[in-house]
């Protein structure tokens, strides 16, 4: 079975879109008999999208730090809920067990975890999809950043092609599915001036 690593908020945000729109991802993924890899919790968004894939018989694995778990946020009714010992090891041990990754809207949390892995294989330590879930341009700001990136060469327009984003659940998911985007050195210049 395919699985895909959604980074996602521990709040389910402002707009009822965030939430619909995680309960939606969470059907489409069980829908396809594609596994849910995620951060373990019950809470927020994370809590929303592991229990849609669960009502609707998917596969869910939770992957929580034990200092996280003990502040009862860890999500109960999952088949498999891996504690482990720290942030760091949560992420790698989510990567392992993914073949792609998404992000939903979120906060600090969300957006370290996602920028990792998209660092990740700019390095060419995986080739695996990163893509966005653009809910009601909740990411504008971030591409437009990117876009600053490679206008002021901090960033290759090669590399900025491995972030894929959808505003829509299916389209993402295809895009994320497809084959991967291979990376190009991430150095854009070693002339020191």
């Amino acid at each position: 079975m395919k699985r895909i690593c959604v980074f996602c908020g521990s709040s389910t945000g402002a707009r009822p879109s965030y939430a619909r729109t995680a309960v939606k991802l969470g059907k489409i993924l069980a829908k396809r008999q594609i596994g849910l890899v995620y951060g373990g919790g019950n809470v927020g968004l994370m809590g929303l999208l592991a229990d849609s894939v669960l009502e609707h018989g998917g596969e869910v694995i939770g992957v929580i730090p034990r200092f996280l778990a003990h502040k009862e946020v860890a999500h109960q009714h999952l088949q498999d809920l891996r504690v482990v010992e720290s942030m760091h090891e949560r992420k790698g041990l989510m990567a392992d067990l993914s073949e792609g990754f998404i992000a939903l809207p979120g906060g600090y949390g969300t957006l370290e975890e996602f920028c990792e892995i998209v660092t990740w294989a700019q390095l060419q330590l995986h080739h695996k999809p990163c893509g966005v879930l653009n809910v009601d341009g909740f990411y504008d700001k971030l591409f437009e950043f990117l876009d600053r990136a490679v206008a002021d060469q901090f960033l290759k327009a090669s590399n900025r092609k491995l972030v894929r984003c959808s505003a829509d659940p299916e389209e993402l998911l295809d895009m994320v599915l497809s084959s991967p985007l291979a990376a190009e050195e991430k150095w854009v210049s070693r002339d020191p001036r």
